[in-house]
């Protein structure tokens, strides 16, 4: 089964670090573009991050850059998300997709973040 789980996710206070990982398993990364995006119910899909597993390449909104840092570990199909200097208004939920080459896209169940003030 072609899957992907986030974890990572939790209630820390501002100012505060969280790390996110998402994992595939029954594929790997090689084929695919991992990109992390948050959003509440409701509410529009806020891209964080995009990085490419097979040349390394990056985006990452010139608002979250500084503070969010997005990197990958091929030989264990994870890709994480360093969160730091953490505000209230990051609270969300967070997902990965694997956007594979052939139009597949494997979706995470998504981990909440919470920043208390």
């Amino acid at each position: 089964e072609v899957q992907l789980v986030e974890s990572g996710g939790g209630l820390v206070q501002a100012g505060e670090s969280l790390r996110l990982s998402c994992a595939s398993s029954g594929f790997s990364f090689d084929d695919s573009a991992i990109v992390w995006f948050r959003q509440a119910p409701g509410k529009e899909r806020e891209p964080i991050s995009c990085i490419s597993s097979s040349d390394g390449g990056l985006y990452s909104p010139d608002s979250l850059k500084g503070r969010f840092t997005i990197s990958s570990d091929n030989a264990e199909n994870t890709v994480y998300l360093q969160m730091n200097s953490l505000k209230p208004e990051d609270t969300d939920v967070y997902y990965c997709n694997a956007d594979r080459i052939g139009g597949e896209v494997v979706r995470g169940q998504g981990t909440q973040v919470t920043v208390s003030s």
